[in-house]
């Protein structure tokens, strides 16, 4: 058993690599990933926020817990009314395995429905973890697959998703969908979302602490055999700093207040039928001009992101729209700890956007 979600939450398909050392600095990871490594084949030293940090995490989760309940509800609302109780959640480690544990519990609370939940990986330019796929639908036939995840940035992930569909399907004849179920869409990536609007959801804030201790998904040939899933790291010895089950219960809590709201909310939104525009990426090709960038990988839009870029990258300047937002005080904080420069800059969807150092850019 990995992690320390609750068994009945969330099943991690993932090959346990804790006993390997995985880890390599920011900076030494930023340069072999721009020298064309990739990103996947090792970890990022878990960054361990200061307790100021961590206070501000809570005052956020307390503020915001009921509206992250709210686009939970209005997600699974309509997870439920367009695919039933024989559905499979599918949380993308590891930013959508609570996304998927809050949206299991949901529908365990307003439909009685106890859907399965696994959490397996994607990996950008490398497809999903095929042997979790299978595994799935063997465990569980004649049930259709929900992907979930946590937001959306430019979109990198869900036409990772479209692409490995198409693949398993030619390969393996099993039509998936591939429509992905997030919390926040402010990059107009999904038809399934609980708002558009670029805030913070406080799990994006912390690392494994907040992900039931496990790391990010790991796809080396070193380690990983052609039947293996892909693998991943439990941090056993962050278990005296862990607040996962404890921030899945805050907003579990809140759902009772939110149902009635989240199911009209729902109604309303079916109605309306909007394709993905994928705007993120076109504020990207923008932004990659405007900033001389040689790549777009180096362009983070969203809240989500830009905290990624700050806790494992290495950050070269942060685009703001509205420095005052409430859902930036945490941007700030990490941004003054790095010393990395804010930029106000007005033509985003969204509210910050983070922009990766090239290793080309000099500290001068």
């Amino acid at each position: 058993m990995m992690g320390t979600y609750k068994q009945d939450d969330v099943t991690f398909l993932l090959k346990d690599l804790s006993s390997f050392r995985l880890e390599d600095s920011t900076e030494n990871r930023e340069k072999q990933m721009q020298e064309g490594g990739h990103y996947s084949e090792s970890l990022p030293i878990e960054y361990q926020p200061p307790l100021a940090y961590v206070e501000l995490f809570w005052r956020m989760l307390h503020e915001y817990k009921r509206k992250v309940a709210l686009c939970i509800g209005i997600v699974a609302e309509q997870i439920y009314h367009l695919k039933g109780e024989k559905t499979v959640l599918v949380s993308l480690a590891r930013a959508g395995t609570p996304v998927g544990i809050l949206i299991k519990r949901y529908l365990e609370l307003r439909f009685n429905a106890g859907m399965p939940h696994y959490s397996i990986s994607i990996i950008r330019d490398r497809g999903i973890d095929v042997n979790a796929i299978k595994y799935i639908l063997r465990k569980h036939p004649g049930f259709q697959l929900q992907f979930v995840d946590g937001w959306t940035g430019k979109g990198a992930i869900s036409l990772e998703l479209t692409e490995a569909c198409k693949q398993f399907s030619s390969k393996y004849g099993v039509m998936l969908d591939d429509t992905l179920a997030v919390i926040a869409d402010p990059g107009y990536c999904t038809t399934l979302y609980g708002t558009r609007e670029d805030f913070l959801i406080p799990s994006a804030c912390l690392n494994s602490t907040v992900s039931g201790l496990v790391s990010r998904t790991v796809l080396n040939d070193l380690y990983i055999g052609k039947d293996d899933f892909h693998g991943a790291k439990y941090y056993q010895e962050l278990i005296k700093l862990d607040v996962s089950n404890e921030y899945i219960d805050i907003i579990s809590h809140e759902f009772p207040t939110v149902c009635q709201e989240a199911a009209r909310l729902a109604a309303e939104r079916s109605t309306v039928k909007t394709e993905p525009a994928f705007l993120g990426m076109q504020a990207v090709k923008r932004i990659q001009t405007e900033f001389h960038l040689p790549s777009t990988h180096l362009i983070k839009p969203g809240v989500g992101e830009t905290t990624r870029v700050l806790l494992r990258r290495v950050p070269w300047k942060i685009l703001m729209r509205d420095p005052d937002s409430p859902f930036v005080k945490h941007v700030h904080m990490l941004a003054a700890e790095k010393g990395v420069e804010v930029v106000k800059y007005n033509q985003l969807n969204y509210l910050c956007c983070g922009l990766i150092k090239p290793v080309t850019v000099s500290e001068t």
